[in-house]
């Protein structure tokens, strides 16, 4: 019996534990369930929720009509919110082996980040210190999350164009970045297995620290020229002007 409960745990023929929670770290009847949700004590993952805001979702003109922007516009908008975090959070907490972003449109899914850090010290770290940290003028809000396989909890027929429920979906769809982006900051990873000793790798964190401060160069100047997205900045704008990681 016991065996056979082990083998049905997350699954959908398990009656007591949500198998949604289990495999994406959320469910859409939140403490509503009617099964138990399960939050880890440890994991390599840290689930932060709706941190991401697409302007597109809720970008509106003042006559009540949809505000349009072009594809690449949208996608530096986005690259560069992935980089800030990914970086910043690199930097402060430890190796990141992977990072993804909800592009889902469900209440529990919107905007939603996932970090797996390579070890489970370094996200409980992220957990503690996040929850006291604010992003573009908001509180984070950070937890444990027993996602670590991302293929299990991915939308298969999204990833083939193939989804009929759109952003309503209950399982994840993951936006993706560039691939300039991926290269420059999963290289990251390369470069300090590459070097020698404490002092190099302080090295490896100032160039990385000037990387950032680039990209953050790169976003004032791209926050001027860029008008369009100027409408869809929120009451934060000014906060985001400043850095938009903060502390309470």
């Amino acid at each position: 019996m016991a065996e056979y409960l082990a083998s049905i745990f997350g699954t959908e023929k398990d009656k007591v534990n949500c198998s949604f929670y289990f495999k994406i770290g959320a469910c859409r009847h939140g403490d509503r369930c009617s099964r138990i949700h399960n939050k880890p004590t440890f994991s390599q993952t840290v689930l932060i929720l709706n941190l991401y805001c697409n302007p597109q979702n809720s970008a509106k003109s003042a006559d009540g009509s949809h505000s349009t922007v072009s594809d690449e516009e949208m996608q530096e908008h986005y690259d560069n919110f992935f980089e800030e975090v990914f970086v910043e959070c690199e930097d402060r907490y430890g190796e990141i082996e992977e990072m993804n972003v909800c592009d889902n449109l469900g209440d529990h899914l919107v905007g939603n980040v996932y970090i797996k850090f390579k070890y489970e010290e370094d996200a409980e770290k992220a957990v503690v210190d996040l929850n006291n940290r604010w992003f573009g003028g908001r509180a984070i809000n950070a937890e444990l999350s027993p996602v670590t396989d991302f293929r299990e909890a991915c939308c298969r027929q999204y990833e083939m164009g193939e989804c009929t429920r759109s952003g309503f979906c209950n399982f994840m769809h993951l936006k993706p970045i560039s691939r300039e982006l991926r290269r420059e900051l999963y290289s990251r990873k390369r470069r300090r297995l590459g070097s020698h000793g404490r002092s190099n790798r302080h090295r490896s964190r100032s160039r990385s620290r000037r990387s950032h401060s680039r990209s953050r160069s790169r976003r004032r100047e791209y926050r001027d020229n860029s008008a369009s997205l100027e409408r869809f900045r929120s009451h934060s704008q000014d906060k985001e002007r400043e850095g938009r990681f903060g502390r309470f």
